[in-house]
């Protein structure tokens, strides 16, 4: 039986992680209804999450060297303790000198830049804190992605709740509490001596020859790339729902901020009972149907709902077993980098890989207010969710798709920990 001393850091990297992320998600309730409700633009609210989502796709190209070279865990408690006093400051400068709506934008680009880094360095510890506590790699990326839904069930409804009772402000200001909670809680219980067991990346040569060589091993791993290019895609489409589509909706016709906690946490809660059943199960299931099976339930049905505009609890009820089907796809992804990427390239390559899927995003924000603008929700979603189903289904082709069904087969065994289990 594994001691409570070595299951320690997993435990610190879980409730670090979803503490960080459920303060996330109280912002990504809280800032689009303020935007909303300070300039009436669903074009506003689209350039808002296009600029939230900039830093992180630049944060995760560039940052991946630097948390390579200071460390996994300092890196997760240095970006929690930034992101928490940018976010401070726009409750803080509003209620003092008056918060314009260029000094939001530029508070906003400043909390998401580290967001993405501290992210990845919880994310690379992953297989050590597994190791230590004896739970096979998948179980442990099945818990780490199961705390995100956790997150989101919790952060989301909550957040509309106070949303709706205090205003978005003060929710913001909480966020920045959550913050300040999540390093305290890594620097705790991750000791400093949990470090992949692989040497320093021989190569060195300064910050862009270590940035290259992620980008490099990238370039080299087809089934990788293919995972980046469809990711990329879908949080395209994700961005137009989450950034505009369903707070516009949820404001006009559901009645505001706590019709959109509640969805957004009934698709968490969803993913969080997916997530727990794919770490349990996972490692017996076909990788690649259960990939597209899951993509394609957690798709369309979200947008095609919204769009039909029945009864709340009946979309309430899409949201949640959309995000059952896809607690699987994060978790799947996860082991498959955790699989395959060299424990000392870790943090660049997930930087890359998480740039790459990002990078979609702000122009999906900034696509959809446009869309609805112009041509109304319907539309938009109607459009969206059919596009999105179809690209989806694309791992049935073949290619660089048919080694997804080949796990425990990493590409540099020897430098990669995997966990039996």
């Amino acid at each position: 039986m594994t001691s409570p001393r070595r299951r320690a850091p997993l435990v610190g990297l879980l409730v670090g992680h979803t503490v960080s992320l459920t303060g996330n998600m109280l912002t990504l309730i809280a800032l689009p209804l303020y935007v909303l409700a300070e300039t009436g633009s669903p074009a506003a609210t689209g350039l808002t999450g296009a600029v939230a989502t900039v830093p992180v796709v630049l944060g995760g190209a560039l940052g991946g060297v630097l948390v390579d070279r200071i460390g996994y865990r300092r890196a997760s408690v240095l970006a929690d303790v930034v992101s928490g006093l940018t976010v401070a400051a726009v409750p803080l400068i509003d209620a003092t000198i008056g918060l314009p709506f260029w000094a939001l934008l530029g508070l906003v680009f400043a909390s998401g830049l580290l967001d993405t880094p501290g992210q990845t360095a919880r994310n690379a510890l992953l297989p050590e804190a597994a190791t230590a506590a004896g739970v096979p790699l998948e179980r442990a990326v099945g818990w780490y992605e199961a705390s995100e839904r956790g997150a989101r069930l919790i952060g989301a409804p909550v957040a509309g709740l106070l949303v709706a009772t205090l205003g978005a402000l003060p929710v913001l200001a909480l966020d920045a509490v959550t913050f300040a909670v999540s390093a305290l809680v890594v620097t705790v219980l991750v000791p400093r001596s949990l470090r992949p067991a692989t040497p320093a990346d021989p190569a060195g040569g300064g910050y862009w020859r270590e940035f290259a060589a992620g980008v490099r091993f990238l370039a080299r791993e087809p089934l990788l790339r293919a995972v980046v290019l469809l990711v990329l895609v879908t949080n395209f489409f994700d961005a137009t729902k989450s950034n505009v589509l369903l707070p516009v909706v949820a404001d006009r016709e559901l009645g505001g901020a706590t019709a959109f906690g509640l969805l957004v946490g009934a698709m968490g809660g969803g993913a969080l009972a997916g997530s727990l059943l794919f770490s349990a199960v996972g490692h017996r299931l076909p990788r690649r149907a259960t990939f597209v099976t899951a993509f394609a339930l957690a798709s369309a049905p979200p947008f095609w709902a919204l769009a039909a505009a029945p009864p709340l609890p009946w979309i309430v009820a899409v949201f949640a077993l959309s995000g059952f089907a896809a607690g699987a796809i994060n978790p799947l992804i996860g082991a498959l980098k955790l699989e395959r990427v060299p424990a000392h390239l870790r943090a660049r390559v997930y930087g890359v890989i998480g740039a790459a899927a990002w990078a979609a995003i702000p122009l999906g924000a900034l696509a959809a207010g446009v869309a609805v603008d112009r041509f109304g929700t319907t539309p938009v979603l109607l459009t969206v969710g059919c596009c999105y189903l179809l690209v989806v289904l694309t791992p049935l082709l073949g290619g660089p798709w048919r080694t997804l069904d080949r796990p425990g087969a990493p590409a540099r065994p020897a430098q990669t920990p995997t966990p039996v289990g």
